[in-house]
């Protein structure tokens, strides 16, 4: 197995049949270096426009549709000294009257400790002048070209995943998705150094990182939407549609698709990210 190190010249707002940037083989592994959500890299240059611009796409040799792409998150590196989030609450999180009462939604930066592995505001207001958050990072945005040559934006997802925007996916992590074209066209971005359970101001704490990630192609492992597997847990990452229909096709999925599977113990959880979150 071979490892590649993908310096990315261009990243894309869109999940699609895009040219790739780079081939690997089932199995190898591939580090980049991924930009924030705003598109600006680890030397806070902006590179490219937002939401969400993400690396690839790479093309998995031997993947074809009816497949399953399994990656693997080895390891996530913070190679920037600072990250923001929105100052208050996202506006889809709250009863519609009480969005005009929100604060202003400013972002605010962290500074980020690379070295003890802590987050603090670097100007924080009164009563947070001690909050330090331990990093917990995860890729925001991540996943494979849908079928029938259809290009779904990084500010949203799909059965093919996008911007899931849960905390869960992080090192040790095992995610699956559904290869819906020849080689998967895999993409990735949108990294954040810590998260809620909800997002709920649409945001983690946004910044760039150095991403290992190992790709295997699983050969007629049919699949109808990303899940992961994590330890003893099964997450069955069901986006749209509403979140009624979504637990309903978990359930399902599971018990299709999972049959032997060795964990006997599985949950379900409801979506994370509110629409439009980052």
């Amino acid at each position: 197995m071979t490892t590649h190190r993908f310096v990315a010249t261009e990243w894309h707002n869109v999940l699609g049949t895009l040219p790739p940037a780079i081939r690997v083989a089932s199995g190898d592994t591939v580090i980049t270096e991924t930009l924030d959500a705003w598109g600006i890299d680890k030397d806070d240059i902006k590179r490219r426009p937002g939401p969400n611009p993400m690396n690839g796409p790479i093309f998995v040799a031997g993947a074809e549709p009816g497949d399953a792409l399994r990656v693997e998150i080895v390891r996530m590196t913070p190679n920037r000294a600072t990250g923001w989030t929105r100052s208050s609450l996202a506006g889809n999180v709250v009863d519609p009257e009480a969005v005009r009462e929100l604060p202003s939604r400013e972002p605010v930066t962290w500074a980020i400790d690379r070295q003890a592995g802590t987050a603090q505001l670097r100007d924080p207001v009164a009563g947070l002048e001690h909050l330090v958050l331990p990093l917990a990072p995860m890729i925001g945005c991540f996943g494979v070209a849908p079928a029938m040559g259809q290009a779904f934006s990084t500010a949203t997802s799909a059965e093919n995943g996008g911007n899931m925007d849960y905390r869960g996916f992080g090192p040790g992590a095992t995610v699956w998705f559904p290869v819906a074209v020849e080689g998967a066209l895999f993409f990735l971005g949108d990294c954040h150094a810590v998260q809620g359970d909800g997002e709920i101001v649409g945001t983690g704490i946004e910044t760039s990182y150095e991403v290992e990630v190992r790709l295997t192609v699983e050969k007629g492992r049919q699949l109808v939407a990303a899940r992961r597997e994590r330890r003893r847990d099964l997450l069955g990452r069901q986006c749209p549609p509403p979140r009624p229909g979504a637990a309903a096709r978990h359930h399902r999925h599971v018990q299709l698709a999972e049959v032997g599977f060795r964990t006997v113990e599985h949950r379900s959880e409801p979506p994370d990210g509110p629409g439009g979150a980052l």
